[in-house]
């Protein structure tokens, strides 16, 4: 027995279906979220990082922090969930024709392809990633509305039931996470290794900087990030500055603390110091990039190679 627009059984807590949904939908949604979290910080390891962000002590106390306020952070996070993914999806199944659950099976590719195409048009974020990955987040919990709304269950008894279904999911996304690292299923990226002939060229960013190497070892620079002169630095607002000229280029093999090859730029004293830009992307589409400032706050700029 579910609920209706108000139960009558002794001992019941009135809880409307509207309401007894949203609950059990933020419930569901907020015990799959660590899981979540943890298969998408393994699965960044393939992915280049940049250089952004610390490890070491303060990667683990940044942990020990999340582990301490997801108690507070999960259910707000879980009602945010249920309103964008879960309860779409139940009232898209309930007017889907078809039996109930292959109903909320295909119901979560509505809303999924609605945020999916919202963020293609506004962020260029692919949508054969986004969608997936959306619809992934919001099927469990959409066939788990159901399954509670048909039980007499008070109001916290989907949270404590979803609390301990999180633990368990939490540990097999964790340990099936390091297995398929360690099988080499989740490979660690590496940077690719650039031969001189593979830097000649024009390297461009979306923000207008446009940087030409040539075979020869002159370089242009156009609208270029570099590092700030020596006595810019006590200026918070120079982690980089902007420039053009010529000057010089040469490769710089692996010998700094990220162990990637680059390439040094020498453009004179109008454009700041000499810059190293870092070997990002891969071998067929590679990329330069530059990190000006704190690793966890800095300036990101990325250039890619250019046709030109």
């Amino acid at each position: 027995m579910g609920w209706g627009k108000k139960r009558d059984r002794p001992g019941d807590s009135g809880v409307s279906r509207a309401s007894g949904d949203l609950n059990a939908a933020a419930a569901l949604g907020a015990a799959q979220l660590p899981a979540v979290a943890v298969l998408v910080w393994i699965q960044s390891f393939s992915r280049d990082d940049y250089g952004v962000g610390l490890g070491g002590a303060p990667a683990v106390v940044g942990l020990l922090c999340m582990l301490l306020f997801a108690p507070l952070i999960l259910p707000f996070l879980g009602v945010v969930q249920a309103f964008v993914l879960t309860l779409p999806s139940v009232w898209l199944a309930r007017a889907l024709p078809g039996p109930g659950r292959l109903r909320h099976l295909l119901a979560p590719l509505g809303p999924a392809a609605f945020w999916g195409l919202l963020a293609a048009l506004l962020r260029h974020w692919p949508l054969t990633t986004t969608v997936p990955v959306l619809t992934a987040v919001g099927l469990l919990p959409t066939l788990g509305v159901p399954y509670v709304r048909r039980r007499a269950w008070r109001r916290w008894g989907p949270w404590w039931r979803a609390a301990l279904g999180s633990g368990v999911l939490f540990a097999l996304a964790l340990g099936g996470g390091i297995a398929a690292s360690a099988a080499g299923l989740i490979p660690q990226y590496e940077p690719p290794r650039l031969t001189r002939a593979q830097f000649v060229g024009v390297w461009r960013d979306g923000d207008g900087a446009e940087l030409r190497l040539g075979a020869d070892g002159r370089a242009e620079a156009h609208k270029l990030p570099a590092e700030p002169a020596e006595g810019d630095w006590g200026d918070p607002d120079k982690d980089y500055v902007v420039c053009a000229g010529s000057g010089t280029w040469e490769p710089d093999p692996r010998t700094d603390d990220t162990g990637r090859d680059g390439v040094l730029l020498h453009l004179g004293t109008a454009c700041g110091e000499d810059t190293r830009w870092s070997v990002s992307g891969t071998g067929d589409a590679p990329r330069l990039f530059i990190l000006f400032g704190d690793p966890d706050a800095g300036v990101l700029r990325i250039l890619d190679r250019t046709g030109d």
